[in-house]
């Protein structure tokens, strides 16, 4: 156990999931604080029956814990980050900015959780689209070795934070009573269309984003030869991130075998029969911290091929959970 322990970003949309999960899961610890930026220090957050002053989040604010769990932007955590460990706190990290540093595990506690032994005081917790397309490919690759991996993302809004959310709702009440609309998230409109682009352009037409599901997928299954094509793009859905996936194996996984493998996998979920139109769906997996799986079939294009369709919630096991399941593993490990 940790006697102390710290949110940083505590009053963002992770953030507050992170909240609820520790008080549900019963994470133990003796204290805990929660840090924010100095616009939201000074405001009060109940947590385990009790209220809490958010501290605005400073180097000194860590010389006291030794677990910290962060979910603040990139250039946020590029600073917070080594300042805590300086003063002998773990940190797990939502941010990508440690994610593809060599000496920084980047975990799945269901794929890799060995890599959280060699930590050197920072743990990343992957990219949401990235951990649910990983979580469905992991058992693939141990039984067949993945070759190829083609996925479409179809991205919530939620994934932006919460101005996504305002942005969606907003606008779709204004598009419906013919009104305009100032976005805060997005350079197009949310509202009944889809947006091909998520992150900053980065690698021969690839967005931030896609390279993202490339290079944390290899680092994760710790196989650089895994050939992946991605395409990212924001759908108007408040929660849950949705993908269509195509796996080539090198040794053949017939359907029936993916079925029994995803089924056995903790974490994964199966829901698959379309004669009576069953399926995961946005609406029906959210707010659950399981990965769902659906459209399970064989590639008709490829010998080797497999195709399904995935859905997660973004923001508990895209995030949130994550962190938190990495937090146990900590704690089962002895730190």
């Amino acid at each position: 156990m940790f006697d102390s322990i710290a949110v940083v970003g505590a009053t963002g949309a992770v953030g507050t999931l992170i909240l609820k999960l520790l008080e549900s899961r019963k994470f133990p610890f003796r204290s805990i604080k929660f840090l924010a930026s100095k616009r939201s220090a000074g405001n009060t957050i109940t947590f385990c029956g009790r209220s809490y002053t958010v501290e605005e989040l400073r180097p000194e604010a860590f010389d006291d814990v030794q677990l910290a769990i962060g979910s603040t932007p990139d250039e946020v955590a590029r600073d917070f980050v080594p300042a805590a460990v300086a003063r002998g706190c773990v940190v797990i990290d939502e941010s990508g900015y440690w994610r593809m540093d060599p000496k920084v595990p980047l975990v799945i506690p269901e794929v890799n959780p060995h890599a959280v032994k060699r930590h050197q005081g920072i743990i990343s917790s992957p990219n949401c689209s990235t951990t649910q397309m990983v979580q469905a490919l992991k058992p693939l690759h141990d039984a067949g070795r993945v070759r190829r991996v083609i996925v479409s993302t179809y991205q919530a809004t939620s994934g932006v934070g919460l101005s996504g959310t305002r942005d969606l709702v907003g606008a779709t009440r204004a598009a419906l009573a013919g009104q305009d609309y100032k976005y805060e998230a997005f350079a197009h409109p949310i509202a009944f269309n889809c947006i091909p682009q998520i992150g900053s352009p980065k690698h021969q037409g690839y967005t931030s984003e896609e390279m993202k599901m490339v290079l944390e997928t290899r680092k994760m299954l710790e196989d650089d030869t895994i050939q992946i094509c991605p395409t990212c793009v924001r759908v108007p859905v408040a929660n849950c991130h949705s993908e269509s996936i195509l796996v080539e194996t090198e040794r053949k996984i017939t359907v029936d075998d993916a079925r029994r493998l995803f089924a056995a996998t903790p974490g994964l979920v199966v829901l698959d029969d379309l004669d009576k139109k069953i399926y995961p769906m946005p609406l029906s997996v959210n707010d659950r911290d399981e990965t769902f799986i659906g459209r399970i079939r064989e590639d008709i294009s490829s010998p080797n091929g497999l195709a399904f369709w995935c859905v997660s919630d973004n923001l508990r096991k895209g995030a949130a959970t994550n962190a938190v399941q990495i937090a146990e593993l900590l704690v089962k490990n002895g730190g």
